[in-house]
């Protein structure tokens, strides 16, 4: 059986980057769960969704190294309300709590299978794991080895299912799939309490390409499209630092709560 690499680890962040740039899929570690990390080229981007069990052309999401995000979106076509400094200043603070996800106008270059049209804007989903998490030296390492930006990016989960936070259960779902190799956090637990304001599910997700009206304290709001790690009103909070209010997405779901697993037998309990 093939060992997991281990997330933080030089020589195997490099290992994982080269299978990525060889067209194969990481299931790695990101933040305080799992994601699953590859070329985004289309190709590439349909055998994972195939993977994954959901449609082929499903809208890929991107992911990069923190100084690359900005970079992904069209900054000229945000609305007026939204003034562009106050979006980026938003983006820091909550890159600098943990994983987070944006969605706004994509740059030009962005492949149309890694964008969608909303509101009659071309946009992108952008899913970053936060400054501090160690998948980024990963990240560097294939985007150097691919010669690419940007990188596909998407939860480690079967479809319909919850994201996995323990490599055992990664390791279950994807360690026998061909041109699929796992990259392990050191320690699930450890990296599990370092993002205390964080459950280990998939991001929220904050949409700026247009402005939803304005909230009760009068300023202009951004879009809550998912509930997700970081609770509705801790964004909220950081989001009026900023000058923003925050409207939730019609339909959006409610926040899901964290895989449970089944104990293992002589295991310490999580």
């Amino acid at each position: 059986m093939v060992r997991n690499l281990v997330l933080g680890d030089a020589e195997d962040a490099r290992r994982a980057a080269e299978e990525v740039a060889a067209g194969c899929a990481v299931v790695h570690g990101f933040a305080n769960f799992y994601a699953l990390t590859a070329r985004a080229d289309r190709a590439v981007v349909e055998r994972v969704n195939r993977l994954k069990g959901r449609p082929a052309g499903q809208t890929g999401c991107v992911t990069t190294v923190p100084a690359a995000v900005p970079a992904l979106f069209d900054w000229t076509r945000l609305p007026a309300e939204l003034p562009r400094r106050q979006v980026r200043s938003l983006m820091e603070e909550l890159y600098g709590l943990g994983p987070f996800g944006f969605r706004g106008p994509a740059a030009e270059r962005l492949p149309e299978h890694l964008t969608a049209v909303r509101d009659g804007v071309p946009t992108v989903q952008v899913i970053a794991p936060g400054r501090v998490c160690p998948s980024n030296a990963f990240f560097a390492a294939a985007l150097e080895r691919t010669g690419a930006e940007f990188l596909f990016i998407t939860s480690a989960n079967r479809s319909r299912q919850l994201p996995h936070w323990r490599a055992e259960g990664v390791a279950a779902d994807f360690g026998r799939e061909p041109e699929t190799r796992v990259l392990a956090h050191a320690d699930d637990v450890a990296a599990r309490h370092g993002y205390p304001h964080h459950e280990p599910v998939s991001t929220s997700v904050v949409s700026f390409h247009r402005a939803a009206g304005r909230g009760r304290s009068g300023l202009p709001a951004l879009t809550l499209e998912r509930q997700g790690s970081l609770s509705a009103d801790h964004i909220r909070s950081i989001a009026a630092n900023h000058g923003f209010a925050l409207a939730l997405a019609p339909g959006a779901a409610p926040r899901p709560q964290p895989r449970v697993y089944l104990p293992t037998p002589g295991a310490p309990r999580a």
